[in-house]
């Protein structure tokens, strides 16, 4: 590891590392709670390295859903990550075997720094890239394991209803910022009204719980927004000049 990359890579991902360990707690609580010590917790967060797949993963396995809808939903819900990828073959290249991991632990987060890092002078930009990715996994899966011994050791002993709540809370947040900076909302109304649609029709007709129902919905979001991608992409393109 380059010191003198990871020494210029610390100060960009505090932010980081304060947002990853309130979550990673959370998240550490909540599988306590489920019966999943923290030992799972840090190989969840070394393996999977997901938020938001993640706290599914609680409710998967508490309900002991099968493997093909756990492998669904989690491609579903981080299908976004394909197209981060994509963006970032450039930045990657050169970077040898370290280029696995680069893809790996693109979260939204690292994506986030990563897309606008400014590499300081006179440190090599591909061990400043890899310094921050890794940097942003250590935060999560700290944050994840001290969740999990906490809930062992306060298990009975404080009430941890309704921390569950942490990560939609964080997705409100960023639903509400990426509303505020698009005047087109056709992407969210589109979300919502599918959730909404199936939310009613797929129990009602199909007799189906809800995770059938988050697939059928994440799914046909999906091909929805692949289908208007161009009428959308036109759309923004000509705001952006007209903003200008």
């Amino acid at each position: 590891m380059d010191r003198k990359a990871l020494s210029a890579a610390f100060p960009v991902t505090l932010p980081v590392l304060m947002g990853y360990l309130s979550i990673g707690i959370a998240f550490g609580l909540m599988l306590e709670k489920a019966g999943f010590n923290f030992i799972w917790a840090f190989f969840m967060s070394l393996t999977i390295y997901a938020g938001s797949g993640q706290y599914l993963g609680v409710s998967l396995l508490a309900t002991a859903a099968s493997l093909g809808t756990v492998a669904v939903m989690i491609l579903l819900i981080n299908f976004r990550h394909l197209v981060y990828g994509l963006s970032m073959l450039e930045k990657f290249r050169g970077m040898g075997r370290r280029k696995l991991y680069m893809i790996f632990s693109l979260t939204d987060e690292t994506y986030a720094l990563l897309a606008g890092a400014a590499v300081p002078v006179g440190v090599d930009p591909k061990n400043y890239y890899f310094s921050i990715a890794v940097l942003d996994q250590i935060y999560w899966i700290a944050g994840s394991v001290i969740g999990g011994v906490a809930g062992g050791l306060l298990a009975g002993k404080i009430d941890i209803t309704g921390i569950d709540f942490a990560m939609t809370a964080l997705f409100v947040v960023i639903a509400v910022e990426q509303w505020q900076s698009y005047k087109r909302h056709l992407p969210a109304f589109l979300g919502a009204g599918c959730t909404v649609l199936f939310l009613i029709i797929v129990p009602a007709l199909w007799g189906l719980g809800q995770q059938q129902m988050l697939l059928v919905s994440l799914g046909v979001i999906v091909v929805l927004l692949l289908a208007l991608r161009s009428r959308l992409e036109d759309r923004t393109e000509g705001e952006e000049v007209a903003a200008q």
